[in-house]
Parts: C-alpha cells; sequence; structure tokens
C-alpha cells in the first residue's frame, strides 16, 4: 500500500469568486483529489483563498459602515471566515465523489494557524491588495489607523503585507489526522497569520502567501511531493513561449535569479518548490493544472523540480 504523503495546493481557479461558482468548481477539483486517492497517497490539501478573504472583509466592513455599533472585522478573523467557507464545500464535495467511487474516507477540515515573525521586512513593504475600491476620503481614514492604501483604477484599495511562514500550530492535529488515515484540508489562504504573544496568539493585519504555507506544510509532515495545481500545465519563461518541463534545484534557482518569474504570481510557487526539494531528501515538486494532478505526480507532465537529477534542457 503507497504511504507517500503529499501536499496539494489549490490555486484560486479550483474555487471561483461567487458561492455559486465555487460550488460548482470544487467538484473539479474532488475529481482531480480523488484521483490521487484512489492511489493510496496520504494527502494534506491547502488552498488559496484571494477573492473569497477579500469578499468576506468588504461585507464586513461595510456591515460596519452602515451599523456602527459594530466594528471592522480584522484580517485575521476573515482569514479564519475563508477557511470554514471554502473548508465547508470543499470537504463536502470531495466526500461526495469519494463516496461516489465506493470510497469512504473521512475528510476534516482544520482551522488553521501560522506564526509570522513580526519583524518580517514584508510588513514594512505590503503588496497583497484587498477588499472594496474606496474613496480618497475613506483611504485618509485608513491611512491615519495605520493602514497601507494604494491608489488603483482612479480609486483606492487597502494593501496589506504577506509574512512567509515561521510554524504551524495545529501541525500535530493534521499529522494526527493523518495517522488515522484521513484527507485533511488545512492552512487555507496561507493560514491564519498570527504572533506569539506571552501564551496568546494575536492575528496579524497581512496575508500569508499560500505556496510558501503549503511548502513548509509539507516539510513538517515530511512529505514526499508538494503538488501546485493552477489553470496552466506548465510554469513558462520568454513571455509564455518556453514551457518549463523537469528542472533540477540549481536550473530553478538559476532561472530565478534571471528574473524570469512574476514576483507576485509566479515566482512565489517555484520559490516554494525549490525550498520545499532541497530541504530534504527523496523529495519532488509538481507545478501543473487542476486536471493534471494525477498525471503531474507521475512525472508525465508539469514543471517538475527534483533534486540532483538532470534536468530537461531549456
Amino acid at each position: 500500500m503507497n504511504k507517500e504523503r503529499i501536499v496539494v495546493a489549490l490555486g484560486r481557479n479550483a474555487f471561483g469568486e461567487t458561492f455559486p461558482e465555487q460550488q460548482k468548481n470544487v467538484k473539479k477539483a474532488a475529481e482531480s483529489i480523488a484521483d490521487l486517492v484512489e492511489q493510496k497517497y496520504q494527502i494534506v490539501i491547502t488552498h488559496s483563498n484571494g477573492p473569497q478573504v477579500g469578499m468576506i472583509q468588504t461585507a464586513m466592513t461595510e456591515f460596519a459602515r452602515l451599523d456602527h455599533r459594530y466594528t471592522v472585522a480584522p484580517m485575521s478573523l476573515c482569514g479564519a471566515m475563508s477557511q470554514g467557507y471554502i473548508g465547508y464545500d470543499l470537504q463536502n464535495a470531495i466526500r461526495t465523489e469519494l463516496l461516489n467511487r465506493g470510497i469512504f474516507k473521512p475528510v476534516s477540515t482544520i482551522i488553521t494557524q501560522v506564526r509570522v515573525d513580526p519583524f518580517d521586512k514584508a510588513f514594512h513593504h505590503p503588496t497583497k491588495v484587498i477588499g472594496r475600491v474606496m474613496t480618497k476620503e475613506e483611504a485618509e481614514k485608513e491611512e491615519d489607523k495605520g493602514n497601507y492604501v494604494v491608489e488603483e483604477n482612479g480609486g483606492y484599495r487597502r494593501i496589506i503585507a504577506s509574512p512567509h511562514p515561521v510554524d504551524i500550530y495545529e501541525i500535530d492535529a493534521i499529522t494526527a489526522l493523518l495517522d488515522a488515515g484521513q484527507l485533511v484540508i488545512a492552512a487555507g489562504g496561507g493560514g491564519i497569520p498570527v504572533m506569539e504573544q506571552g501564551t496568546k496568539l494575536k492575528g496579524a493585519s497581512a496575508v500569508i502567501e499560500k505556496d510558501y504555507t503549503a511548502a513548509k506544510l509539507a516539510d513538517m509532515i515530511e512529505a514526499s511531493h508538494l503538488l501546485i495545481l493552477t489553470s496552466k500545465e506548465h510554469l513558462t519563461i520568454d513571455n509564455g513561449a518556453t514551457p518549463l518541463g523537469t528542472l533540477t534545484v540549481e536550473e530553478a534557482i538559476q532561472l530565478i535569479e534571471e528574473g524570469h518569474f512574476e514576483p507576485i504570481t509566479t515566482l512565489p510557487k517555484i520559490d516554494a518548490c525549490v525550498s520545499f526539494v532541497s530541504s530534504g531528501e527523496g523529495r519532488t515538486a509538481i507545478i501543473t493544472k487542476l486536471e493534471n494532478a494525477y498525471q503531474g505526480m507521475k512525472g508525465r507532465t508539469g514543471t517538475i523540480i527534483r533534486p540532483n537529477f538532470p534536468g530537461n534542457k531549456i
């Protein structure tokens, strides 16, 4: 029986941006996950929450604006809401798909907190745009609170930090569920960013890049594979003209240093893969499209990063 552990990171294309879109798209994600379950992998799923956390933050902000008895929800709370909302749809879609294939396997979602460093330089250079478009007056009020604001398309939007993950607090629970034969959904949206204050965990006004948390999670559970599923079959360079096949860590690092990857979107994916593969022995990372999850695990498609193997020439 296959006992290899893998972490599957689902991109935003697995969910869409509205309630109906998400319920429709998670069925496709469930099919790809079920293909891997049939191969007897132990699986932890993490996922993007970009549109969802922005939607929640916008809704809670509007609610506070309309009823002054309530305050704006902090980003950590919005992150927790998005984990529950996405996890609910995803775990039910996977459960249904597995049962339709004659497989009984419990699926659990864990609200996951991830420690970040309060001195992470990302807090001084925010990159993640969130929430609704604001007027200049509203933007100035945000800045008076100490928040960052960026001008965009004739309006203003809040922009927050994306620090790196340091530790995952619920890792023992995740491991225990894996050992019990369950499929686990954890660290959604990169996890809820928190800082330690004595015995208390305080939410940080940030969003962690989910690919970095996926790599951290894969390392901590000693996974053999990190599988990042996107809307594209391969990563590409040269403005999309050159697809990337199998790479060694050294080749991937060279491409990073040469500046081939867009900093906000593709760079975190390849960087996270390099970090995971180079942090242990016998590890492989794959980046490919959602529908090709099984083929990617078999090494038949996608951008594949391996250590100490001759890579395909670029």
